[in-house]
């Protein structure tokens, strides 16, 4: 799986794969057919979605047997107004899904996720960065549900955010906890270098540019989920 290195620029691991480029399902590269995991898999199953959107993109994720673990990887860029739904559903005891979410908005883009449990012993995780563009407008809402008569469940719904000049951004997290968890948290921030690091950077030798760019690597690659 090393050509997805260089297409898509994430890390791969031996997995089942699910793929998306710009909102289209790719076969070709894919060993599943559809996000509704119905079969419990030896590997893992890897979601992969990727590219440039605008308009409305949904990605509608179901995890039905047991003991089933989910990676999703989603790296998309708007430099036009955008949608993006995210909604899963984990019913299968001891399965679990975490995701990486990385969102370029050059524009405006509304970014809604629906985490839901409904099996005891779930686990939903996601981290979603945002790269706000100058003067661009995000909209980045969550809503994590875990059901009645599932206990137990690992609920961890996390954004940041990067913003540049005048970029407006907007987050709205919600929980509905019906059963005790193991864990069930939201967290929402704000990344920004401080003068100490941005000068320092200065004095290596690096242009404004190239501060930049550092600055949006050690953002991405900070604390990855996989």
């Amino acid at each position: 799986m090393s050509y997805m290195w260089q297409d898509f620029n994430i890390k791969t691991f031996p997995a089942e794969t699910i793929v998306y480029r710009d909102g289209v399902f790719q076969p070709e590269l894919s060993t599943l057919q559809s996000c509704e995991i119905n079969s419990k898999y030896d590997l893992p199953v890897h979601i992969i979605y990727i590219g440039e959107i605008a308009g409305k993109n949904d990605i509608n994720i179901q995890i039905l047997p047991e003991n089933q673990k989910v990676f999703l990887t989603v790296k998309i860029e708007n430099k036009k107004p955008a949608f993006l739904n995210i909604f899963i559903k984990n019913t299968g005891k001891n399965s679990e899904i975490r995701g990486n979410i990385t969102l370029f908005n050059k524009s405006e883009l509304n970014c809604d996720i629906f985490a839901g449990h409904f099996n005891k012993n779930t686990g939903i995780l996601l981290n979603t960065k945002l790269l706000a563009g100058m003067d661009s407008v995000s909209k980045l809402s969550a809503t994590a549900e875990i059901n009645k008569n599932c206990e137990n469940c690992n609920s961890d719904i996390n954004f940041s955010a990067l913003a540049a000049k005048n970029a407006k951004i907007t987050f709205l997290p919600e929980q509905k906890i019906y059963s005790v968890p193991e864990n069930a948290k939201h967290g929402a921030s704000l990344f920004e270098a401080t003068a100490p690091q941005i000068q320092y950077l200065h004095e290596s030798g690096l242009s404004s540019l190239e501060i930049q760019n550092v600055l949006q690597e050690a953002f991405i690659n900070n604390n990855p989920l996989f």
